[in-house]
């Protein structure tokens, strides 16, 4: 498989490198990223290793990865104050959250290794790994058979199978099966997770079904962005929050909201759009429907109707400022979001139908009483007037979800019960 990977790698390569250099100088983006991924000054970013200090090396796909990864971090920087941390990521936004909120816990982050050969080797022998610790998902071939071939333990943590990728996997089994093999253990989020991963071959002691991380989440986003947020928000409001919300979804959530408006005066909206270059567009709806707007990044200038959330990385500390939350993805197809971040703020969770991704999370939230499922706009609007109509159950709600969080905690020292035995 790995040889045959390797082949089409070539192939394309010497098909396509006078468009991809072509690409790379024309583009800033990539003039940069591309040498950093291909491992250029790597020796001159990270510090020689010290015999007596090993390292482990976290990676993480982007932003959602990143911020799953904060608490084992943490957990990993207090249990090991002298551990060597070294955590790479593959997007350039989840570059820049991770160095916000992981820089001050690990030696290094870095953008990670494209998944060449020569560049993987050339990552393992300046890091010098003693550990490797992928977070979630994004499985490269060349570094996972790597690492094995140098025997580098690898361990997967907060592991999760969509639906989708499932199915996926399932088709190219032959690819994906050697991956998931070549994991020292793989720490999944939930049974399915876990019952998913034996139909590849897994052997059951490699296997462990230990919760999500962001259980351990502490609201991230420090006090003082958090007072220049609450400065964003009218004097004495009731705020609703929509999260990660997905193209489809803000013309509905803008929609109650002006209706409610009119019923509720103190009521404030702030929309996370999942993608922030969406704002103009979130800006356009809001126009559309009438409603004022401010966007995070920009100087603020009296109050607005609402808070457009074009900046990255303060979205879990926010839910602390809220009254109700609406998970977005779930109102179309996308699959949903983590509800936790939203739970864990112990405010009342509302989201759609379509939470696929986070199933089990889902169906616990909703039988523990801390979230309402709604299926469009009318019935969004009707949870919404039941939830600022009445302090009580917005608190009694909210006070459900915190206390699911709450049960489901510990999932960080699990994995460390891990992790420990490599260090």
């Amino acid at each position: 498989m790995i040889a045959f990977y390797n082949f089409c790698q070539l192939l394309l390569l010497v098909l396509t490198w006078p468009a991809l250099i072509l690409l790379i100088v024309l583009n800033p983006k990539y003039r940069k990223g591309i040498p950093n991924r291909l491992g250029f000054g790597l020796r001159q970013q990270l510090r020689p290793v010290l015999s007596t200090h090993k390292t482990v090396w976290i990676h993480a796909l982007s932003v959602g990865e990143v911020s799953s990864a904060y608490p084992l971090v943490a957990g990993l920087r207090k249990e090991f104050p002298h551990l060597r941390i070294i955590f790479t990521v593959s997007t350039r936004t989840g570059l820049q959250v991770a160095t916000t909120l992981l820089g001050p816990l690990v030696e290094k982050v870095i953008p990670s290794p494209l998944d060449l050969r020569l560049t993987v080797c050339h990552y393992i022998q300046v890091i010098q790994p003693d550990l490797f610790i992928l977070v979630e998902t994004d499985f490269w071939p060349n570094l996972l058979q790597t690492l094995k071939r140098k025997k580098v333990p690898t361990i997967l943590v907060n592991g999760r199978i969509s639906q989708k990728s499932a199915s996926s996997y399932q088709k190219f089994a032959f690819f994906f099966r050697p991956l998931f093999q070549s994991f020292s253990h793989l720490c999944m989020q939930t049974d399915n997770d876990k019952r998913t991963m034996t139909q590849f071959g897994v052997k059951p002691e490699s296997l462990h079904c230990l919760g999500n991380l962001k259980y351990d989440t502490s609201l991230q986003t420090s006090q003082r962005n958090l007072q220049e947020l609450s400065q964003r928000i009218p004097p004495n409001s009731r705020v609703f929050l929509a999260g990660s919300t997905h193209k489809g979804e803000e013309d509905i959530i803008l929609s109650v909201y002006a209706a409610l408006k009119k019923m509720y005066s103190n009521l404030f909206l702030i929309i996370a759009p999942r993608n922030t270059k969406r704002r103009a567009e979130i800006g356009q709806l809001a126009a559309a429907t009438d409603l004022s707007w401010q966007y995070r990044s920009e100087p603020q200038t009296g109050y607005a109707d609402l808070l457009i959330l074009d900046t990255m990385g303060e979205l879990p500390g926010l839910y602390s400022l809220a009254d109700v939350a609406f998970v977005g993805g779930s109102l179309v197809c996308q699959g949903g979001h983590n509800p936790i971040e939203a739970a864990s703020g112990g405010i009342p969770v509302v989201f759609g139908p379509h939470m696929d991704d986070f199933a089990e999370i889902r169906l616990d939230l909703l039988q523990a009483g801390g979230a309402i499922e709604v299926v469009d706009q009318t019935s969004l609007k009707q949870a919404l007037i039941m939830l600022f109509s009445s302090e009580e159950q917005r608190r009694k709600i909210g006070d459900l979800a915190r206390a699911y969080i709450d049960i489901q905690g510990g999932v960080v020292n699990r994995h460390l019960a891990i992790i420990r035995k490599y260090l």
